[in-house]
This record gives structure tokens, C-alpha cells and sequence, in this order.
């Protein structure tokens, strides 16, 4: 006999009864039967798991075995299966891309090439300043694809359920008014801006403690960080109240020019997520292409990005010297 789930239920359903008769009121059988299959089961697995005795059954050290197994397979496949339910019910009534993404330009470009490529498929976005908000809705069937960044070489969220595919590496730029004593240089050293405040978006990987860390070797603190909305970052630049942290494909923006940081302390992985057993997974391929090109397109907008990719020292697409 072929070990089945349902004898594994069967073992375990014993083992919480206590008993046989109490087992098989649970499972709806009647005791000779479920002691019949209890045997068959004992003969499949090479011996007795319960000790028999007049207040019930106590499970052996073989037993006590499978039961651990049990514990461990039985409910391992009931989420598996929740989670088949949950894709099935999230595909019904028809394809499309439901985007989930953190605020940012490449969201947007990522939309309009898709709309382009397949018009009449309908795209839908949801945006959270949380990586792992978008990467949990993705792994749960809410969402098709996730388009989010990381810090350096750190791992996207729920690495263990999504495949994940780097989109593009950038170096991180910083933001300054058009009439900062340093707007001229093409590359700032970070420790010179060592008396500034600082403005940057929020999130839930590790780019703050990247950037303290960074901070330090360049032999500061940060006086003053302000983290808020791309707009509001926006402003207090233009006013002179900051200085901005920025991926280096932030577009164009009057009353402010962004510059590299010389060598490059901080760098953003864009990068793209998908359940390898969601139907989305069929389209992974051509999403992801687009994803690329939507981030070429950005970088090519920066005039200083495309600059600092042309310097000698720094090779092209790796965003790294």
C-alpha cells in the first residue's frame, strides 16, 4: 500500500482523539474499519505506531516519528493548496497586469509601454512606500508582477517564494538647488555636504542604515533627515532647505540639478518579481523586457546620468566603478 495523505490525517486524527473509537467518530468511520486501515498503515511504515491499552492508545517512538513528519507535510499542503485557490481566484474573468510598485517614475513608464504593446489588456497599479507590502502581495496572488527597489547587493522580500530579476543597477545621486556652491561640480564627494540636511522617500529595506553607514566613513553624522513624498523632497531642495538622496534616472526637474557622489557609497537595484506558479509567470519574459527598456529610456533622460556612464572610470550598465 501507497502512503497517502488522507493515512497521514488518519495517524494524526488518532493521536488527537486519544482513542480509536473517539478517532472514528471524527472521521465519520466505524471503529473495525479505522483499525483495519490503521494496521495496513502500520504494515506500509515497517511497525506498530500506537501501544494499545485499556484508557486508549499512546503512539510509539515510531510513532512519535510520523507524527512529526505529519505535522509538518499536512499543513505545508493545505497552504499549498490555499495558495493554488488564491491564484485561481485572482485569474478569473481574464489576463491583464496588476502592477504593484514603490513611487517612482519606472511604474509609470513600465505602464505606458505595456498599455502600448497590448492595448485593450487592462493594467492596474497599486503603490505602497513598502517593498515588502507589494512583495507580499505578489507572493499571495493580488498582485502579477512587483516592481521595487533594494539597497546594494540586499535581497528583494520573499526572495524564498518570488522569482526576482534585476531590472537595472543605479548609482545614487544627490539632489541640489540650481544655486548650491557646488551645482557646477559634476561629482561631490559626499563628506562635503557633511553640514546639510538631507531629504529622501521612505521604506522598509535597508538604504537608511546604508546611508549612516556611508555617512560615517565619510567622517560625518547627518544633522537632519527628512523623509517624505517625492514632491515634498522635491520642494525643500528648490527652497534650500536640503539636499535629496535620488536614483540616478530622476527626471529632469526645474530648480534643481542632481550629481554622481564620487565613489559611488550608495547604489539601488531596481528589480522585478514575479510567483513562478502564478499565470503571470507566461508573460514574466515580455513584462521584464519592457521593465529594461523603461529603465534605458529613464537613464537616457538624465543629462548627468548619462554623463557620469560615459566617464572613463565607470562602465556602462553596471552603475558601479
Amino acid at each position: 500500500m501507497d502512503l497517502e495523505l488522507r493515512h497521514l490525517r488518519t495517524i494524526r486524527a488518532i493521536a488527537d482523539a486519544g482513542s480509536l473509537t473517539k478517532a472514528a467518530t471524527v472521521l465519520g468511520l466505524a471503529q473495525p474499519a479505522l483499525s483495519a486501515q490503521l494496521k495496513r498503515i502500520e504494515r506500509a511504515l515497517g511497525g506498530e505506531l500506537f501501544e494499545r491499552g485499556r484508557h486508549g492508545v499512546r503512539a510509539t517512538a515510531l510513532g512519535e516519528f510520523v507524527l512529526a513528519r505529519a505535522r509538518v507535510v499536512l499543513p505545508a499542503v493545505n497552504g499549498l493548496r490555499e495558495e493554488a485557490r488564491r491564484f485561481a481566484r485572482a485569474w478569473e474573468g481574464g489576463g491583464g497586469f496588476r502592477l504593484g510598485g514603490t513611487h517612482g517614475p519606472l511604474l509609470g513608464a513600465l505602464v505606458d509601454r505595456l498599455a502600448t504593446a497590448h492595448p485593450g489588456v487592462p493594467v492596474s497599479t497599486h503603490t505602497s512606500w513598502s517593498e515588502r507590502e507589494i512583495a507580499a502581495l505578489t507572493a499571495a496572488g493580488s498582485l502579477d508582477f512587483a516592481l521595487v527597489g533594494t539597497c546594494g547587493a540586499s535581497a528583494p522580500p520573499e526572495s524564498e517564494v518570488l522569482v526576482w530579476r534585476e531590472v537595472g543597477r543605479d548609482p545614487v545621486f544627490v539632489m541640489l538647488p540650481t544655486g548650491h556652491p557646488l551645482a557646477g561640480h559634476q561629482e561631490i564627494e559626499l563628506g562635503w555636504l557633511a553640514e546639510e540636511a538631507w531629504t529622501d522617500v521612505p521604506g522598509d529595506g535597508c538604504f537608511a542604515d546604508c546611508f549612516t553607514a556611508a555617512c560615517a566613513r565619510a567622517g560625518f553624522t547627518p544633522a537632519r533627515v527628512y523623509e517624505t513624498d517625492v514632491a515634498s523632497c522635491v520642494h525643500l531642495v528648490q527652497v534650500g532647505r536640503a539636499v535629496g538622496l535620488c536614483r540616478a534616472t530622476f527626471p529632469p526637474t526645474p530648480g534643481l540639478v542632481t550629481r554622481a557622489l564620487a565613489g559611488t557609497p550608495l547604489y539601488w537595484r531596481h528589480v522585478l518579481g514575479w510567483h513562478p506558479a502564478a499565470p503571470a509567470h507566461d508573460t514574466a519574459a515580455a513584462v521584464f523586457a519592457q521593465a529594461r527598456a523603461a529603465h534605458a529610456e529613464a537613464a537616457a533622460r538624465s543629462e548627468s546620468y548619462t554623463a557620469w556612464l560615459a566617464a572613463p572610470s565607470i562602465t556602462p550598465g553596471t552603475g558601479v566603478d
